[in-house]
């Protein structure tokens, strides 16, 4: 190089120089543009609670394998092609098993007085074949003790095999948020936050003759089928005319048959069960028609994708669980989730948010017995669990985020370990301190699809969000429903979702990963759900 050209390089160096901050003002500003448009988007023009609508209201509970939960998910793949989502389909797995639902349930009292009872008819179980008026006696078999106890006394009876429950009066607030304390209390270093101390209660194991081994599932049932029972009555976990209803069957077509089962009201089981101690008469009439269906066995994932640009190859995942049980309409368990999941979809095609990567949605079946709607996508695209052999979209995930704590508010994320996430999750948390999203927990978090992400290694994360009423009211209830819904919370959720999924999209590296896990073998599924 001569002297001649010194003072033109020098000029084309400094111009350089000084070029890096501003391209990297003009990034930051057209990211701030970007993550605007979305808040803006989310918070003005929502339809998060119109989604969550249609998906309770309009097509009720999600069992899967029913024809709810297809008609369900016909809606929400015309919608999400109506927004401009690409590839939108069904995915098939399976084998699952059989599809289930009721079509009419009724019970009263005849004696001691009429009386309309409030219940519901336990998932995968037959129904009554019409009305039927029987009485109702009080035998609890838990034991083999007690089959000899009660042989030849049940034929043509409804029975009550639960022991009562004791309520009491609720002080306690039935809807929370997190407190300053309690998520300080997360975010805290593992191994910091207290609790009780290790070990059982003080005085060693008890004394006394060993208790007789409890009953299975399936060897109470085969007695009661035996004994020519009419249908078994349960009182669920719940209170207020509310109850927990999940599965009294199988899904499995080979499974063996079940018995009738009902599940009523806490206080209303207590008032058929004291007369019966009084040795007073009751008499129930019960009606409830079920039905099986067996013409396809397999089930299917919600798959749909907004392509990438320059890294168009690479994927950013988001997903929650869209079946449910099927005395409510699942609102909270799991509408919500995929309705904020569906409608952070609609705010980044409204939003013209440009990303990098491409944005992959995921709608889970088969959550509830087990996780395997999403253990079949991951087994299938990413890797098997059993033998840890890494398929070549493993490399092309860069994260996955899930929504699966009910309705309540964001207010951070479990770091399942990955403590290399943290940076990240930091800076993309600060716009969302004014929503009440501060806290990043060390903790690892289970029982929702995330999990099948974290097993073989992929970033998977499930979010912080306030209880509200999910633990006390509406978790696998039959008062699960649209106006447990917060609409606010809702909104704000979508948006965070929406936004994280931009950054992740645009961000320079891939998520950062904890080390490979080694090889497990996966979980037979549970027939009856969890």
């Amino acid at each position: 190089m001569t002297r001649g050209h010194r003072p033109y390089v020098v000029g084309i160096a400094l111009a350089i120089l000084f070029a890096v901050p501003v391209v990297a003002q003009l990034q930051e500003d057209r990211d701030r543009d970007a993550l605007d448009r979305i808040r803006r988007e989310g918070l003005e023009r929502s339809r998060v609670m119109e989604i969550s609508s249609y998906l309770t209201d309009v097509y009720g509970p999600r069992l899967t394998g029913s024809p709810n939960i297809k008609a369900a998910a016909q809606w929400a793949v015309e919608t999400l092609r109506g927004w401009g989502v690409s590839g939108v389909k069904l995915e098939t797995w399976g084998p699952f098993g059989r599809g289930w639902s009721n079509q009419r349930f009724y019970a009263a009292l005849v004696k001691p007085f009429p009386y309309t009872l409030i219940g519901h008819s336990k998932a995968w179980t037959p129904g009554t074949a019409g009305t039927v008026i029987a009485d109702v006696v009080y035998a609890p078999v838990a034991t083999r003790t007690d089959l000899e106890k009660f042989r030849g006394k049940l034929r043509g009876k409804f029975v009550m095999a639960m022991a009562p429950r004791e309520l009491k009066a609720l002080f306690d607030p039935v809807a929370t948020r997190f407190t300053d304390a309690e998520l300080d209390r997360m975010a805290a270093p593992r191994g910091a936050r207290g609790g009780p101390p290790a070990g059982g209660p003080p005085g060693g194991p008890r004394g006394g003759a060993p208790s007789p081994p409890p009953l299975t599932t399936e060897q109470r049932n085969q007695f009661f089928i035996e004994e020519g029972v009419l249908a078994v009555i349960d009182h669920g976990s719940a209170s207020g005319g509310n109850a927990v209803v999940q599965s009294g069957g199988d899904f499995r077509p080979e499974a063996p048959p079940t018995p009738v089962q009902i599940v009523i009201s806490t206080e209303q089981y207590g008032l058929m069960l004291r007369n019966i101690e009084k040795n007073l008469p009751v008499r129930l009439e019960l009606n409830v028609e079920n039905r099986f269906y067996s013409d396809d066995l397999n089930s299917f994932n919600i798959v749909g994708e907004i392509p990438g640009s320059a890294r168009a190859d690479e994927i950013v995942m988001i997903g929650a669980h869209f079946d449910s049980w099927a005395a409510g309409t699942g609102a909270t368990d799991n509408a919500a989730g995929s309705a904020v999941m569906m409608e952070a979809m609609r705010i980044l095609k409204a939003a013209n948010a440009p990303m990098a990567r491409t944005v992959r949605i995921g709608l889970w079946t088969g959550e509830e017995q087990g996780l395997l709607g999403s253990q079949a996508y991951v087994r299938e695209h990413f890797a098997d669990r059993s033998d840890m052999k890494l398929k070549p979209e493993h490399e092309k995930l860069s994260v996955y985020f899930n929504v699966d704590n009910g309705t309540g508010q964001i207010r951070g994320v479990y770091l399942q370990g990955n403590d290399g996430a943290r940076p990240l999750f930091e800076e993309w948390m600060k716009p969302f301190k004014t929503f009440g999203m501060t806290t990043l927990s060390p903790s690892s978090t289970g029982g929702t699809d995330h999990v099948n992400f974290d097993r073989i290694g992929l970033p998977g994360f499930q979010f912080i969000q306030d209880p509200i009423e999910y633990d006390t009211r509406t978790h696998h209830t039959s008062m699960d429903l649209y106006d447990r819904l917060q609409p606010k919370d809702m909104m704000q959720n979508a948006v965070i979702v929406a936004s994280f999924v931009y950054d992740a999209a645009n961000h320079p590296e891939r998520f950062p990963r904890k080390p490979l896990p080694a090889p497990q073998p996966e979980r037979a599924p549970r027939g009856g759900g969890r």
